[in-house]
């Protein structure tokens, strides 16, 4: 008669203790709900921002003003691109008569809003070298900077909710092989940023620290 031979089964590893398996689950939960409430509250900052960017769109219709753009990023914020001809001089910072009728005509929409707002200025890459602006760094960040003066000293905006910065030629929308081209990268932005980037940033942290966890 044939004996059955007992089934034996070899362990891989070290069994995992009860504890880790709950704290494990415990933490997929916790990612999963912060991967939601960011789906949500991405979805809520993308809408506040194409509403702003609906009121632009209006005024630059009611003014007739082309060279005035719109674009949303979805990493940056809106984005509104004012070209150099409608602001200043070629070589210059001093705002022109047509730029302050338009920062007017913005001035109460970003009242309106909570958001911070950078304003950059850019640059083609034909070089600039006067007493004044020995680079295309200084002429870039002396136009950001009178447009914020202009709102904050004019307009009285609030201080904290605007800053400046300038990036030279360094920054480019197109490239600077024709005429045209080189027109566009000469312009000044205003970037909305998306409300909660500070909730946002303490989110990630804890997103990152949770997915260690899993991994360890």
């Amino acid at each position: 008669m044939a004996i059955a031979r007992e089934e034996t089964k070899e362990i891989i590893g070290i069994p995992c203790p009860p504890w880790m398996s709950s704290m494990s689950d415990i933490t997929t939960q916790v990612l999963c709900f912060f991967v939601m409430l960011f789906a949500f509250f991405g979805a809520k900052k993308m809408e506040q921002l194409e509403r702003i960017e609906k009121k632009v769109e209006v005024m630059i219709k009611m003014e007739g003003i082309e060279e005035v753009k719109t674009k949303i990023e979805p990493e940056k914020g809106l984005v509104i691109s004012l070209k150099e001809k409608i602001l200043f001089e070629t070589g210059k910072a001093d705002l022109s008569d047509q730029a302050k009728t338009i920062l007017d005509k913005m001035y109460p929409i970003f009242l309106k809003i909570p958001n911070t707002i950078i304003v950059e200025g850019h640059t083609d890459n034909v070089p600039i070298k006067t007493v004044q602006f020995p680079s295309n760094w200084e002429l870039s960040t002396a136009r950001a900077t009178r447009v914020v003066r202009y709102l904050i000293e004019d307009k009285n905006f609030p201080k904290e909710r605007i800053s400046a910065t300038g990036y030279g030629e360094y920054h480019p929308v197109v490239s600077n092989d024709t005429l045209e081209r080189r027109a566009q990268n000469r312009r000044v932005d205003f970037v909305i940023e998306p409300l909660g980037e500070k909730q946002k940033t303490a989110a990630d942290k804890l997103l990152l620290i949770g997915t260690k966890t899993l991994e360890e």
